[in-house]
């Protein structure tokens, strides 16, 4: 099953736009947030940089994580932000599809599509790729203009006009900058957005949930969620409000 049936069934099913990140590498830690959590969700998006700091260990609490996740038929969106030349996507490719089986790769855009051809080819996976980051020095280039349009918005257009022959195409919005995210959202139509930034970072959920309307979109928590007291707690309350905020 592709990307976006899985998602659209545990979404359906779980009624929730909730993905919760998994940034620690130790099975059984996630194991517990899963086991609280898996019927609050519709994906969970493990940081492949947490993992492969902890080295053999790491990609092993990586690898049982994603299996975990896998019999219980909810989505994994592997957050490694990849994008080299051909030969070098083939190794990420056969890392992320063919080891960790995961249904989902974020991307960045900055070598192009034709760098990109390796993943885009892949039409029963998906991508999402870098476009308007929640990080406090995303202006520094996304917001640079040429022709009267802001570099993110280029990249908007681009993936989402000429990129997505094999609709497996996403973009990553993060969610502390909402008029941003609502000018993707008009550019891209009904493109699955990704969306970083609550939580921890501190955004406001009512903003980024009236910004996405018009097409799929997943909020991601992490932090916010998995080091909290409560984890599904947490889960629940945001759960709640993304869907309040519809």
């Amino acid at each position: 099953m592709d990307f976006l049936s899985k998602f659209t069934n545990i979404s359906q099913k779980n009624n929730s736009l909730l993905c919760v990140g998994l940034d620690q590498a130790f099975f059984e830690f996630n194991k517990n947030i899963i086991d609280t959590t898996h019927d609050l969700v519709c994906a969970y998006k493990p940081n492949s940089a947490f993992y492969e700091a902890g080295g053999v260990q790491g990609i092993e609490a990586l690898k049982k994580t994603c299996d975990y996740i896998n019999s219980l038929d909810i989505p994994i969106i592997l957050d490694a932000k990849r994008a080299d030349i051909d030969s070098t996507n083939l190794g990420y490719i056969k890392f992320a599809f063919d080891y960790l089986q995961v249904d989902a790769l974020t991307l960045h855009p900055y070598l192009g599509k034709t760098a990109l051809k390796s993943f885009l080819d892949l039409k029963d996976k998906f991508f999402f790729i870098l476009c308007r980051t929640s990080n406090p020095g995303a202006a520094e280039f996304q917001d640079l203009k040429s022709n009267g349009k802001m570099l993110f918005e280029i990249v908007a257009e681009n993936i989402s006009k000429n990129w997505n022959i094999n609709n497996n195409c996403g973009l990553v919005t993060g969610a502390t900058y909402p008029q941003e995210l609502k000018k993707i959202r008009d550019i891209v139509g009904q493109m699955p957005l990704l969306i970083p930034g609550i939580g921890a970072q501190g955004a406001d959920v009512e903003k980024t949930v009236k910004a996405a309307l018009g097409g799929d979109f997943l909020i991601n928590s992490s932090r916010g969620i998995i080091f909290s007291q409560n984890p599904r707690e947490e889960a629940k309350k945001l759960k709640e409000k993304i869907n309040a905020s519809l």
